[in-house]
């Protein structure tokens, strides 16, 4: 049998919106993704979704659904305005605290959800993550902290128009003094640490290969004098996902 062009026209017709119909009927299809973390897979909170999968580009609304903690808590906890806090993107966060002196981000998301639904959370990783005083108040008013949490929190908690953190305690500063005093104590991690105001000059300057640079951003080398946050937030991309994989360069030739 001979097709003419309007016969095959309307099979491909069919045969698309059939498809589709199909596909949407046994929920194949679908138009929007999916924001929904990884879970843990062992353990006593196996089955459960994992603070630390999620990403920048999350809404409040995202994070309710997967950890149960409400839009108004959030925005209240980041200071975020607006009538539909579930819309709030999370990596707006960098703007609104673009001013800060210590990173506010979806790193910051990472650790409130995980002391607010009380899951695993690594405090070794997170020296460059910080909360807001406000996300603070509300953890130890709904009593969510433990208390290796609130020591933590001592030094690590952000208030506008104020020094990033209370004063260490005598504890902490007598540990630091001990550690400085002993031989091969010092760590060059905090001199070669990425942070909001890091340029792309200074990774050049600290010898990462321009090339590992251009792997992990996904683009040519920009301006030496671009900052990265600033290179990531006109780019599209999640400076939380971007800065822990830029320091593992770093970490490669300033270990």
């Amino acid at each position: 049998m001979t097709l003419n062009s309007k016969t095959l026209a309307a099979l491909l017709v069919v045969i698309l919106f059939g498809g589709i119909m199909i596909s949407s009927a046994f929920g194949w299809w679908n138009t929007e993704s999916t924001k929904e973390p990884a879970k843990f897979t062992e353990g006593e909170f196996a089955g459960t979704a994992n603070p630390a999968d999620i990403r920048g580009s999350y809404t409040f609304g995202d994070v309710e659904k997967a950890f149960g903690i409400s839009p108004a808590i959030m925005a209240q906890a980041f200071g975020v305005g607006g009538a539909d806090p579930a819309a709030f993107q999370l990596k707006e966060l960098e703007t609104i605290y673009a001013e800060s002196p210590v990173e506010i981000g979806t790193a910051s998301v990472r650790m409130f959800v995980a002391f607010y639904a009380g899951l695993p959370y690594d405090l070794a990783t997170a020296e460059e993550t910080y909360l807001p005083k406000s996300a603070v108040d509300i953890l130890l008013e709904a009593g969510k902290l433990t208390a290796e949490q609130g020591t933590f929190l001592e030094t690590h908690t952000a208030t506008p128009g104020e020094p990033a953190a209370a004063p260490a305690p005598a504890s902490t500063v007598a540990a630091t003094a001990a550690a400085e005093a002993t031989p091969h104590a010092t760590s060059t991690v905090t001199a070669y640490a990425i942070k909001g105001k890091t340029v792309f000059g200074d990774l050049i300057t600290w010898k990462v290969p321009q090339a590992a640079i251009e792997q992990v951003i996904g683009a040519p080398m920009p301006d030496p004098a671009t900052s990265i946050k600033d290179f990531c937030a006109t780019k599209g991309l999640d400076f939380e996902v971007i800065r822990p994989a830029l320091q593992a360069e770093v970490d490669k030739i300033k270990p």
